[in-house]
């Protein structure tokens, strides 16, 4: 199975600004790198194998019972272990969307993958037609909401209806809210509220997006199914989630004043790189969360590489051709030289094309 590339890798080549990573532009917290430091004390010991401390503050902060919250060695880990759990038969699966859905259904041992393909002049959306594919013989549906790597949002009504149909089908819903927490209203989107009582809802979460700390692997699953919370947490390693990520995790939940500052600023910054790229003549898609979707000529990454520019080139998402890309907000000073670069290409490619006519 041929492995898939992410956004984020700065290791490959030498870049100035890495814009293919979906993260808060404000950076990590200090809070979360001084827990990070004074961590060190406790690596002659082992972590808590139950992450006790943490799911704590988890339940204090979304207002969810402890006993439904599992940690994790990053979401990903809980997008394997849930498929594992469970062993589908049959899976649903957004197009496009995160690849690891599609890669984790494939290595549980399921046969029966089903695609939902959203379409370009649709604008990407999932329209109501998704609930025809929630059918009794359905075991698993793994959603992004909001969507990677399109931005777009399901809407609240829509999310309702999809969320009862598995219910009623019996069809597990894994719903990925990793970029949530970046929204400027995120209790209007996220279905926490909705967990109580349903055994087919398991929600899942991450430190990395909000808190910009991809490199420490820490994730949440929530789901009130006391059976399921177990098989998944039989299927996970023990000691998967280190004492320092542990310790960050619980510093990052506590900073409050750092979540509002970041919701602010992807506001303010999403808004001027929408402005910018209507203004160069750019189509974008969807784009509700921290990052701009959207087309772009075939060698864009070449040639944003070529400024020291590191862009997600998005043709190895199923149902997306060459020419799609994606780029997340940073901070202004950032979002302007991105445009500027943008703009030189875009002008480029205009005066080339006209040439051809």
């Amino acid at each position: 199975m041929q492995s898939q590339v992410h956004g984020g890798d700065i290791y490959s080549a030498e870049y100035s600004n890495d814009f293919s990573i979906s993260t808060s532009p404000l950076g990590m917290p200090d809070g979360v790198r001084k827990a990070y430091i004074e961590s060190a004390n406790t690596l002659s010991q082992y972590p808590d194998v139950r992450c006790r401390e943490l799911r704590t503050v988890i339940s204090k902060e979304f207002l969810i019972p402890k006993e439904w919250i599992v940690c994790s060695a990053g979401a990903a880990e809980l997008i394997y272990a849930v498929a594992n759990a469970i062993r589908p038969r049959s899976g649903l699966v957004i197009a496009p969307s995160f690849s690891e859905y599609e890669t984790a259904l494939r290595l549980s041992g399921c046969t029966d993958i089903r695609f939902y393909t959203c379409r370009e002049e649709s604008g990407f959306l999932i329209g109501e037609d998704i609930l025809d594919l929630i059918t009794d013989d359905l075991d698993l549906f793994y959603l992004c909401n909001p969507n990677n790597p399109t931005g777009v949002l399901v809407s609240f009504e829509l999310m309702l209806e999809i969320v009862e149909r598995c219910r009623q089908k019996h069809v597990l819903l894994v719903l990925d809210e990793c970029y949530v927490g970046l929204l400027r209203y995120p209790k209007q989107v996220t279905m926490l509220r909705r967990l109580e009582g349903n055994d087919y809802l398991f929600i899942l979460n991450a430190f990395t997006k909000l808190y910009s700390v991809p490199g420490l692997r820490l994730g949440v699953g929530v789901t009130s199914s006391r059976p399921l919370l177990e098989k998944v947490r039989s299927c996970m390693q023990p000691w998967n989630v280190s004492s320092a990520a542990q310790a960050c995790g619980i510093a990052a939940l506590r900073d409050k004043a750092y979540v509002h500052r970041v919701r602010e600023t992807v506001q303010e910054e999403m808004d001027f790189l929408k402005s910018s790229f209507d203004r160069i003549g750019i189509t974008w898609y969807g784009s509700s969360s921290n990052f701009m979707f959207f087309r772009g000529p075939e060698d864009l990454f070449d040639r944003c590489a070529a400024e020291g520019i590191l862009i997600r080139d998005c043709s190895n998402y199923r149902g997306l051709e060459p020419g799609y890309f994606r780029v997340s907000c940073r901070m202004r000073r950032d979002n302007e030289k991105l445009c500027g670069i943008l703009a030189g290409i875009y002008a480029e490619e205009d005066y080339r094309l006209r040439k051809q006519k």
